[in-house]
């Protein structure tokens, strides 16, 4: 497994083990939104987007975002991009390859995470900016 697809599922699991059900933004102002229509290609390579908007990051910070079919408990990594914590409002995208058939043209759940990770005197320690979870429609690319 390479370094990215590595620390993109890594991310992933400190998120899902760390984020609580229905948690929003750490500090006022601080968002991530997810695009209501995503793609996909005959290959399986899903397409997220989305917006969002930080400030005060002491590390590094990372937009990562998860899918899976609607009322199913499976979720499957779409990546993660790097995160500019200015204040200001960005844009984030993000793209994986999904196994064939796991996620189909139609209704799906997106989790989007942005998430820093702090230095700490042994590891880095995850510090949750906001997330968001929603329902989109998948088109083909």
């Amino acid at each position: 497994m390479s370094v990215r697809p590595a620390l993109t599922a890594a991310l992933l699991a400190v998120t899902v083990l760390c984020l609580a059900p229905g948690q929003a933004a750490a500090d006022d102002g601080e968002s991530v939104t997810v695009d209501p229509t995503g793609r996909i290609a005959e290959d399986g390579t899903v397409t997220l987007s989305g917006t969002y908007r930080c400030t005060g990051a002491a590390g590094p910070v990372f937009v990562s975002s998860s899918i899976g079919r609607s009322g199913s408990g499976v979720k499957r990594t779409i990546g993660s991009s790097v995160a500019l914590c200015d204040g200001v409002e960005h844009r984030w995208q993000n793209t994986g390859k999904v196994p064939t058939r796991s996620v189909r043209p139609g209704a799906a759940h997106v989790e989007a995470t942005l998430m820093e990770l702090r230095a700490t005197n042994v590891l880095p320690m995850p510090f949750f900016h906001a997330a968001q979870r929603q329902d989109v429609t998948l088109n083909k690319a």
